[in-house]
């Protein structure tokens, strides 16, 4: 028979992945040795982006400019939206 109780002491003593669940929550698996997040959020060999991720610069959407100028759109159709309800 084995002693099960006293195998898993060192798996519940090792720390934690830091990684967010969709709920909002921590993670609890633990993280993969030598790493902050566990195989499935990052820490396993070869995941994760490429260093220089290209890939992320791609089309833009999420520069600061791209950013401002939504925010501008969007103050604009305010103001006309707030226009039109004056008209009526």
């Amino acid at each position: 028979m084995s002693d099960h109780a006293n195998d898993t002491g060192p798996m519940l003593a090792s720390p934690r992945c830091g990684a967010k669940t969709r709920i909002g929550g921590a993670c609890r698996a633990p993280a993969v040795h030598g790493k902050t997040r566990c195989r499935m959020h990052g820490g396993a060999p070869g995941s994760g982006a490429p260093r220089a991720n290209r890939n992320a610069r791609k089309h833009g959407l999420f520069s600061r400019a791209a950013i401002v100028e939504r925010r501008e759109i969007r103050a604009l159709l305010g103001e006309a939206r707030r226009m039109l309800e004056g008209m009526k």
